[in-house]
C-alpha cells in the first residue's frame, strides 16, 4: 500500500476528525481555516484514498453491560496456510473478539475480547476457543483497569 501525501491542512482535518468524526464540514472548515468547499473536497479525497476508512460512534462497554475485557494469547498446534485460515475464520465468526493480531514472540495470536461477565468469558474459552482443533494453548489475562485506550494516530 502506498503512503498518501498530505499537507498541513490534511493533517489538521485528520486530527480534528479523530477527535470528533461527526463534525460537519462547516465546523471542520472553520477549525482548519479552509473554505467549506475546499475542506469538503479534501475530506472526500482522504476518504477516496482510504486514509479515512469510516466513521463510528465510540460506545461505553461498561454502560452497555460488557464489563469484562480480556487479552488472550493463543498458540496453534501446527502452522500452515490452511490452519491459519481456519483460525482467521474462527476469529471473524466471533463478535466477542474485538481485535486479533498475529504476533511475534511466545504466542501466535493475541485476541482482545469483550464480554458481559466472567461466566460469559468462561463459556467463550471452554465452549468456543479451546475446542478448536487448531488451538494448542490458551493463556489469558483479565483487564483490571484500563490506563490508556487511544486509537488515534499522532500525525503532527
Amino acid at each position: 500500500m502506498q503512503e498518501t501525501r498530505m499537507d498541513g491542512f490534511d493533517i489538521a482535518i485528520l486530527n480534528a476528525l479523530q477527535r470528533d468524526g461527526g463534525m460537519t464540514n462547516a465546523a471542520l472548515a472553520e477549525l482548519v481555516n479552509l473554505s467549506p468547499s475546499q475542506c469538503s473536497r479534501r475530506r472526500a479525497a482522504l476518504e477516496e484514498a482510504g486514509v479515512i476508512e469510516g466513521y463510528a460512534a465510540r460506545l461505553n462497554p461498561q454502560k452497555l453491560g460488557f464489563g469484562l475485557r480480556a487479552i488472550i494469547r493463543v498458540n496453534l498446534r501446527s502452522h500452515g496456510q490452511g490452519k491459519e485460515d481456519d483460525f482467521a475464520r474462527f476469529v471473524a465468526a466471533h463478535p466477542q473478539i474485538r481485535s486479533a493480531f498475529s504476533v511475534s514472540g511466545d504466542a501466535d495470536y493475541i485476541l482482545d475480547v469483550r464480554l458481559r461477565d466472567l461466566e460469559a468469558f468462561s463459556d467463550f474459552i471452554h465452549r468456543h476457543l479451546l475446542p478448536q482443533p487448531q488451538v494448542a494453548q490458551v493463556r489469558s489475562e483479565i483487564v483490571l483497569k484500563t490506563l490508556k485506550d487511544d486509537r488515534s494516530l499522532v500525525l503532527a
